[in-house]
């Protein structure tokens, strides 16, 4: 890939051809305040608040493409003021609990506003009464609050170009454009399908999990609904398991789930759980090791042959795992009496 050198606040770096100078800057270092971009979408510039000086001229650096020689500065005083104008009245018209907000310190929001300063007072002339818009808590594993949504279409656009249900759009205009379902109706009645897709890319905490907390550490591991195999790590706090988000490195997801796999970890700490073998003696389960469970079940399978003996597979093996199992059943069980769960 050709490589193309440009100076962004006297630093000379290096970025690949067809990169936005946004992401040359993060990818060097050089933060840049962006509310609106995410890189699973495409850029629109609608924030406002990632403007660039190029030679005397404003420009969205999510939406400039790098170029040879290109001299940006981040930090001008006409784009410190704009971008000042900016976060206020976003800030403006934003509730102020940030303390009791389910995106906390993951606010992007708050990040910016921390980058750029703000001048309270200033906000509070700028704050205009209003009524609270109803939050949304239909949906059983998120919430909607409208009242701290900013508007910048992540949501929108995530639902539209990578889920591809287009459950969720501007509603409105003006003063009172808000995102909302077809209708403005609650999430429940609406076709979306819980992905939380939109949850995880949300900036603000608008959307927000119903149930979360903040992990001590995380596992990598794989989810186990179902044979696809997709990457996810386990937040874990203590001895329980408190939070699910996706692995963008694995092949199979690539950095998504679906409402099974980001919301489904209940069970792993459920008190009902088998957590091992289990063997009936004398009318009664006890405990037992892996061998002798496994010894178990071989002496009981070898007192079967031919059509006493049937198999069911499951979606949840991988495609190989039910290979396996079709072929010990016609080739060591002899019979072909195999069926999957799929298939109903």
């Amino acid at each position: 890939m050709e490589k193309i050198k440009l100076t962004i606040d006297g630093l000379e770096i290096e970025a690949e051809a067809g990169t936005s100078v946004l992401d040359a800057a993060l990818a060097n270092d050089i933060y840049i305040p962006h509310l609106c971009h995410h890189p699973d979408l495409k850029p629109v510039g609608a924030c406002r608040l990632c403007g660039v000086d190029v030679n005397g001229r404003m420009e969205m650096s999510c939406l400039l493409p790098v170029r040879e020689g290109l001299d940006v500065k981040t930090n001008s005083p006409e784009v410190g003021a704009t971008r000042q104008v900016a976060i206020e009245l976003l800030l403006a018209d934003h509730p102020q609990g940030c303390l009791s907000c389910g995106a906390s310190l993951q606010c992007e929001l708050l990040h910016i506003a921390d980058h750029i300063g703000v001048d309270g007072e200033r906000i509070e002339r700028l704050r205009r009464p209003s009524e609270p818009l109803p939050i949304d808590n239909s949906n059983p594993f998120f919430s909607f609050d409208p009242n701290k949504c900013v508007l910048c279409g992540i949501c929108v656009r995530t639902c539209e170009d990578i889920v591809g249900l287009g459950v969720l759009d501007f509603v409105n205009r003006g003063s009172r454009t808000v995102i909302g379902t077809f209708g403005n109706e609650p999430f429940i009645d609406s076709i979306c399908e819980s992905c939380g897709e939109c949850v995880v890319r949300c900036p603000v905490g608008s959307l927000a999990p119903k149930r979360w907390q903040r992990p001590s550490h995380e596992v990598q591991s794989t989810c186990v609904y179902c044979g696809v195999g997709c990457g996810i790590y386990l937040g874990v706090k203590g001895d329980q398991v408190v939070s699910v988000r996706a692995d963008r490195e694995r092949p199979s997801n690539q950095g998504s789930l679906c409402v099974k796999g980001r919301y489904g970890y209940n069970f792993i700490n459920h008190k009902d759980r088998l957590t091992t073998p289990l063997i009936k003696k004398e009318g009664q389960f006890v405990e037992a090791t892996w061998d002798e469970a496994l010894d178990l079940v071989a002496e009981k399978f070898a007192d079967y042959k031919g059509s006493e003996f049937a198999a069911l597979a499951s979606a949840k093996c991988t495609n190989e795992d039910n290979y396996l199992i079709q072929k010990f059943t016609r080739a060591v069980m002899q019979t072909n009496t195999v069926d999957h769960c799929a298939r109903l």
